[in-house]
């Protein structure tokens, strides 16, 4: 659909995921909802191994919610869809790598949105905030996330202040991966991606699970998981052609082909 607030594109077994809507790229219900169907089906596509996430123009990548929808009627705690706030915070089962190509301001719960991904690149103009403080309401996925992810004592000015920090500062602070300029970014985006995609999905399905799993738990328990192959993703990768090919390969010095099976 040409007026879908979500534009797809397909290139070989990448997937990109441009949100689209002027003037900012916020979000509201029924574009949450798009985003979760749209994650929802790349999850489960196996031709598709890796998603690009970015925003529509060099402004703006997402400032999260849509207040002036709010002010109309959309609920705060309405049904943002499958996979909750902007398709991915929530959706559960999701074992292929998302990169976010952030093109502008990333603020709010379109900051939340970024890090619901594995790997943040910015262009050189991006920003970060969390001005939730300002409007007497919480970054609640953000609260959770970001002490963990960068400096305690960073994540929590932030949360408290709402102050902004430039692509150099996020990436001091290890928010982002990588920097480039405006027009590289989503070139530089593709190359990743294109790598990614050569890259063992079996494996990279592994990663994400025990990742995500073994958060809450204690090392040896989380390593005893792995180890017996009680996550799924671990059983599925130590049985799998994948694995015979990654040895046979190795052996042979040439390049394994992936099947993902």
């Amino acid at each position: 659909m040409t007026d879908s607030p979500i534009k797809t594109h397909v290139d070989g077994h990448v997937l990109e995921v441009t949100l689209d809507r002027p003037k900012a790229n916020a979000i509201d219900l029924a574009t949450s909802r798009i985003m979760g169907d749209v994650f929802a089906d790349f999850r489960d596509d196996e031709s598709l191994r890796v998603a690009i996430i970015t925003g529509a123009g060099s402004k703006f990548f997402c400032p999260g919610w849509d207040l002036k929808a709010a002010a109309d009627g959309d609920a705060v705690d309405g049904d943002y869809g499958v996979g909750g706030f902007g398709g991915l915070q929530e959706l559960k089962g999701l074992n292929k790598p998302v990169i976010a190509a952030v093109n502008g301001i990333c603020c709010g719960g379109g900051l939340e949105l970024a890090l619901s991904a594995d790997i943040i690149l910015a262009a050189d103009h991006a920003s970060f905030a969390l001005p939730e403080i300002n409007s007497g309401t919480v970054a609640d996925a953000a609260s959770i996330k970001l002490p963990k992810r960068i400096p305690y004592h960073i994540a929590m000015e932030m949360l408290f202040t709402g102050r902004w920090l430039d692509a150099e500062e996020a990436a001091r602070w290890g928010m982002i991966n990588h920097i480039y300029q405006g027009d590289a970014l989503m070139d530089e985006a593709r190359k990743l991606a294109k790598v990614l995609a050569s890259g063992p999905p079996l494996v990279y399905a592994a990663i994400k699970e025990v990742v995500r799993e073994a958060e809450d738990m204690k090392f040896q328990d989380a390593l005893d998981q792995i180890t017996s192959s009680t996550f799924p993703t671990v059983k599925t990768l130590y049985t799998s052609e994948d694995q015979l090919e990654g040895a046979k390969a190795f052996a042979e010095k040439r390049d394994p082909v992936w099947k993902g099976r």
